[in-house]
């Protein structure tokens, strides 16, 4: 028998949704019970210090054009899969989310690293929040559902404002930091149980995009370790390119797997396979079909 929207059933929570009420919980604890963290000395000091054309920082400002051409493309791809009906309300906004985030992070980033400061760095942080909050939104949609989406945005922009509030006023970056491991944690969490789904040979929930967390997982981690080997990178290059330059190229590489899910040719060909005849693993509907 199907429930009624507003039966308790529906309004109670999963078990699913539950946990991630716990996760976001523990995060908020953690967040106001840790350590003070302050930025070291050396926090705007990157290896790649050469100007070009009168820019200065060069590299570490031109290399944010990928944010702001993928942001743009993604958003554009994504105006097209709403136009055709063919995406559900909470992947179209978790998307739009994502790519928007993108465009800001392009924005905040090339201003942070033309004026290397605490202000414009926040600026940048704010950019790389709208990103995630987005990522973690779509991530939860595909794995618990559009309600604890919801809720995993609007934890993650409340959270995050704010941690960057605390930096700002007493320089702590400990909150931040928090959001940051544990979101990652959270899609760690997500793509596990994504990948024990395709094991046991249960199909996905419908509607979704099916992008493999996995991949952007990697493009992440790729990103923290060039950014941690900046100077030894701009080294090894013969001070051809730095570690931080070509963290923002891996960083915004990240956004590929949601941009190959929504592509016009492989956006078919996942609805083919989600289909029951088809026996394939992904749960994207085809253009044209009606959504709730």
């Amino acid at each position: 028998m199907e429930h009624l929207p507003d039966s308790p059933s529906r309004l109670r929570p999963s078990r699913r949704e539950a946990a991630l009420c716990a996760a976001l919980l523990a995060c908020l604890v953690l967040a106001l019970a840790g350590p003070t963290v302050l930025p070291g000395p050396q926090a705007h000091a990157y290896a790649d210090q050469r100007s070009l054309w009168g820019l200065p920082h060069a590299m570490d400002v031109l290399t944010n054009l990928p944010f702001a051409l993928l942001g743009g493309f993604g958003l554009a791809q994504l105006a097209a899969r709403v136009r055709e009906g063919a995406l559900r309300a909470a992947t179209a906004w978790a998307a739009g989310t994502f790519f928007a985030g993108l465009l800001l992070t392009a924005a905040g980033s090339a201003l942070y690293h033309w004026q290397p400061h605490g202000i414009t760095l926040l600026a940048d942080r704010a950019g790389m929040l709208v990103a995630f909050a987005g990522m973690l939104a779509l991530a939860v949609d595909e794995r618990i559902g559009a309600r604890a989406a919801v809720l995993a945005a609007l934890a993650v922009l409340a959270g995050g404002g704010a941690a960057l509030r605390t930096w700002g006023i007493t320089g702590d970056q400990w909150p931040w930091a928090v959001l940051q491991g544990g979101g990652m944690l959270l899609l760690l969490a997500l793509a596990t149980d994504a990948w024990r789904s395709r094991r046991a040979g249960r199909a996905p929930l419908p509607g979704r995009l099916g992008f493999p967390l996995a991949a952007v997982i990697g493009w992440y981690a790729l990103a923290k370790l060039l950014e941690a080997g900046d100077a030894a990178v701009f080294a090894a290059t013969g001070h051809l390119v730095s570690g931080h330059s070509l963290k923002h190229l891996a960083a915004a590489m990240a956004a590929w797997p949601v941009l190959s899910a929504l592509a016009p040719g492989r956006y078919f060909a996942r609805c083919e396979r989600g289909t029951r005849w088809g026996r394939g693993r992904e749960g994207t509907m085809p253009a044209g079909t009606k959504t709730r």
